[in-house]
């Protein structure tokens, strides 16, 4: 058969054609990482949308996650990587059916926060609830960072829709992208179906709170994680419960939760629980309390009340400052009855240096060392504060002969700080606090996939956005049999459950402070089957 140059040139063209198809199509197979898509200012509800694809089909082998649910299979779990979340979170949006991702890239905190500083973090700070948006300190705050983003997508039946409501914009919004992150985190290692997480900016306020919580339940939402004050909890608590929707706070005020109101903080009532049995368990049965003059220090005063009832034990006194005051030297001296004692001793002094005998001078001379005359009412103080004004007011106890080798020093999640060893008098004292190991996990991927340190309450966000992502079913219903089962959860503070009345439990350790850090003196307990506090 004879090829003229025409027949060439169309069977040559052919071939061309049919090899660029092949090439296109093999090009779709392909994995693409896009710019990073930027977010849209366009909305007037300031609302982004996450929602979870699939782990990368040729990703390599990797040890699996823990598992934060006890009873849930961890076959069901895809394992995945910091790194191929970052991937991820850069993938376009998929149009039509099927898994979808990431598709906005959500504002990124610009500074680092801190994480062990206890004082100023919301849910673990002295103002335990009420108007939370005017007490954190200034340093997390940051009142030129604004959030908007894409409104949501349609409503889709087939699709869980989860609000998540966190003050995105206003002088709280760094801890609130900080908890947008630690969601993020979760949908990365939890979500492996179809699931949209709608952030929703409560702005930091309870009007705000009321506002966002109205969004989500326009939107469709099966379930809604925070607020973070217990105010905006408050805010919020008539129109879910009108809407038939459960909530899951970040809030850590016994007073805002109810059967469908849910608080994920670390309450001070079961700290103080903890701590006491254990200062009992080692012989001590006489306490005095030292605490602000606010919602924390009454709530504290009240749980201690009630352990010692439950104990037989005595509470010899209860002192209480003002948490605004900048010297606390009155509330302490008042505490250590130093002028009394004071006074005993000078006068002690005085009636031996009128004597002659060899055993008046011998006296005279051991109470040449001491400070005051007369033993303390009580061997062991709880000191309910932490952060700045904790390490303030504990300088000052060895000063008014408050002597940290006599008396035990007791702490709430306060002291759970690595500040902590840098006032001495602090050396010895114990404190309740959730368990750290797997924590320490949690940090480490943050600060991989965003950069920084989280926040101590970042977690909070974690555990419940890892709740969220599993049992929310399919089709958008949210079970509350599920995530009330009494073996309770694994999270990334050790176990926790839930009560029927909203409060949550968990397992705390006993950390002893020393001068170059803190020691677990005793265990978690690591089921609520046999617990040990």
């Amino acid at each position: 058969m004879i090829y003229s140059w025409e027949t060439l040139t169309w069977k040559t063209a052919a071939c061309f054609f049919f090899a660029f198809m092949l090439l296109g199509a093999c090009q779709q197979l392909l994995p693409q990482i896009p710019p990073d898509l930027q977010v849209s200012n366009q909305t007037k509800n300031n609302v982004a949308l996450l929602r979870k694809s699939q782990p990368l089909s040729n990703k390599p082998q990797l040890p699996r996650q823990q598992l934060i649910i006890y009873n849930h299979s961890t076959e069901d779990i895809p394992p995945i990587s910091v790194t191929q979340a970052l991937i991820q979170s850069k993938e376009p949006p998929v149009e039509g059916g099927g898994m979808s991702t990431v598709f906005t890239e959500t504002p990124r905190l610009s500074g680092n926060i801190p994480i062990y500083q206890a004082d100023q973090i919301i849910g673990q700070s002295p103002n335990l609830a009420g108007n939370h948006e005017t007490s954190v300190n200034p340093n997390l705050n940051n009142t030129g960072e604004t959030f908007a983003a894409p409104p949501p997508p349609r409503f889709r039946s087939n699709v869980p829709r989860v609000a998540l409501l966190l003050p995105l914009s206003g002088p709280h919004s760094k801890l609130g992208h900080a908890f947008l992150n630690a969601a993020e985190l979760a949908l990365f290692h939890f979500a492996d179906k179809e699931f949209e997480l709608i952030p929703q900016d409560t702005m930091g306020t309870p009007e705000g709170a009321a506002d966002a919580a109205a969004l989500a339940i326009s939107d469709g939402v099966s379930l809604i994680l925070g607020p973070l004050f217990s105010s905006s909890v408050t805010a919020i608590a008539s129109a879910v419960q009108t809407a038939g929707i459960s909530v899951i706070s970040f809030s850590n005020d016994r007073d805002v939760a109810s059967a469908d109101v849910f608080t994920m903080g670390f309450l001070p009532s079961e700290q103080v629980e903890r701590v006491i049995h254990f200062a009992h368990k080692k012989g001590l049965n006489r306490f005095a309390l030292l605490a602000p003059n606010n919602r924390y220090g009454m709530a504290v005063s009240k749980s201690l009340d009630v352990v010692a009832k439950q104990l037989g034990v005595e509470i010899t006194n209860n002192a209480f400052y003002d948490p605004d005051a900048n010297d606390f030297r009155p509330v302490v001296q008042d505490l250590a009855n130093y002028q009394q004692r004071r006074q005993n001793l000078l006068d002690e002094r005085k009636k031996l240096a009128n004597r002659n005998d060899a055993f008046a001078q011998d006296a005279l001379k051991k109470l040449r060392n001491l400070q005051t005359l007369g033993d303390l009412p009580f061997d062991a103080l709880m000191v309910a504060d932490g952060g700045k004004r904790l390490q303030a007011i504990a300088a000052l106890l060895p000063y008014y002969d408050i002597d940290p080798q006599k008396t035990r020093l007791l702490g709430t999640g306060l002291w759970d700080s690595k500040t902590l060893t840098s006032e001495p008098a602090l050396v010895g004292g114990w404190f309740a606090a959730p368990p750290n190991k797997e924590r320490q996990s949690f940090i480490k991927n943050y600060q991989e996939m965003f950069g920084i340190l989280p926040p101590r309450l970042a977690t909070l966000a974690y555990d419940a956005t890892a709740l969220a992502a599993i049992f929310v079913k399919p089709d958008g219903r949210f079970d509350l049999s599920e995530i009330l089962v009494p073996e309770g959860f694994g999270g990334r503070d050790g176990i926790f459950r839930f009560s029927s009345q909203g409060h949550t439990n968990r397992g705390l350790s006993i950390y002893q402070v020393e001068e170059k850090g803190v020691k677990v003196i005793e265990k978690a307990p690591t089921s609520f089957k046999n617990p040990t506090n």
